[in-house]
């Protein structure tokens, strides 16, 4: 199975050895890169903090907040409306327009063919939209989410089981695995099982589980703990032990740190998406690991490995962005390279980074951890973070 993130935007076909000539398909590529993954869920979580009724409701929701993502108005035909197969479409245009949603009531009963525009307040009011999409990423997104709603297996399921399928998509990782988020709709829970049944889900076992390999494109790319690790490097190559920092000595370390530092040491954390153990985190902020310089056979991996990834600089200052919108801090190195679909040892990792953060794509505030961000090359290619709220 290949581990690769997708990023091509064109395929060219060449004749099939004859060797190659009865090996198995390769699988169909992501439809997302981890960017529009990332968008994916900015819009899922968008729908899910709407109070709204039914799973109709919050159907038609994402279809319309996405198509109305960049201008505050979507249209939509009452085919499209149609092709939901809402179980009450009257109650969930009902539901919308009593968010304040400009629903026009030609939808329902005008010509099915013929374009009608849904306003939904909010969505291009100043510079903090809560979907702050470009044209491209919309695009994608949109079409992902018909992809995945309309996926064999759960295409003619009902609305709960396609919403589900979209949250459980969204965020599973390129390895399948993901972990069921918090804000799924508590009436998508029950349908979960029949996720399984229909072979849209390969496992399910409490809030973890697999998405079928049959379904692998639709998955959003975020990065999961279960996700196999990367080969450890050969002893001569590894750097140190560093002991793990307690709860005691980490709380004292917050206690004399500055404000922002501290806030930005609790918000890794905290994160309710990381999850990473609190030792870890830690070790990170207090313990000070020693420099070992990466030896030549390390150089030599990563000067072969940067031929074959020309756009990695704005591939990871983008990423740094959609990661920052999710978890609220910015990745690690692990993060980052597992985000991107970079399967690298940790010491080809660590020279990956160091010459982003050279080369401007990236910058970071050493040696505080999880502070990376776009840098000066990156914001001149017009990649930067959105404004503080």
């Amino acid at each position: 199975m290949s581990k690769t993130v997708n990023t091509a935007t064109a395929v060219t076909t060449a004749a099939v050895p004859a060797d190659d000539a009865g090996a198995p398909p390769a699988p169909p590529p992501f439809l997302l890169t981890t960017p529009q993954g990332g968008a994916a869920r900015t819009l899922l979580s968008y729908v899910a903090a709407l109070p709204l009724p039914s799973p109709d409701a919050r159907l038609l929701a994402v279809v319309l907040a996405i198509r109305a993502a960049r201008t505050g108005i979507g249209n939509i035909t009452g085919m499209d409306l149609r092709s939901l197969r809402l179980a009450d479409p009257a109650e969930a245009v009902a539901a919308l327009s009593g968010l304040g949603w400009q629903v026009p009531d030609r939808l329902l009963g005008g010509d099915p063919d013929v374009p009608v525009p849904v306003t939904v307040p909010g969505l291009a009011d100043g510079t903090d939209r809560p979907l702050p999409f470009g044209k491209f990423m919309r695009s994608r997104v949109s079409g992902w989410t018909v992809r995945t709603m309309n996926s064999k297996p759960v295409k003619k399921t009902a609305p709960d089981t396609r919403l589900a399928a979209l949250f459980l998509a969204a965020h599973a990782s390129a390895e399948l695995h993901g972990t069921v988020p918090e804000d799924l709709p508590e009436a998508c829970r029950a349908a979960l099982p029949d996720l399984l049944s229909r072979a849209f889900l390969a496992e399910l076992a409490g809030d973890r589980y697999r998405l079928a390999p049959g379904v692998r494109h639709l998955a959003g790319l975020l990065p999961h703990p279960d996700d196999q690790d990367q080969p450890a490097p050969v002893p001569s190559q590894r750097a140190p032990e560093v002991p793990e920092v307690g709860p005691a000595e980490w709380e004292k370390w917050k206690a004399g740190a500055s404000p922002a530092l501290r806030r930005h040491a609790e918000a890794v954390e905290h994160c309710a998406v990381c999850r990473m153990p609190l030792g870890r985190v830690a070790t990170a902020f207090v313990a000070t690991r020693p420099s070992v310089p990466a030896p030549r056979s390390v150089r030599d991996a990563y000067d072969a490995w940067q031929e074959k990834h020309p756009d990695r600089g704005p591939l990871a200052a983008r990423f740094t962005v959609a990661f920052r919108a999710q978890h609220g801090h910015g990745p690690s190195y692990t993060q980052l390279c597992a985000g991107l679909g970079w399967k690298l040892s940790r010491n080809v990792r660590t020279v990956v980074v160091e010459r982003l953060l050279a080369d401007g794509w990236l910058t970071d505030t050493s040696p505080v951890p999880w502070t990376l961000r776009p840098g000066k090359a990156a914001q001149a290619a017009g990649i930067v973070l959105p404004p503080p709220r």
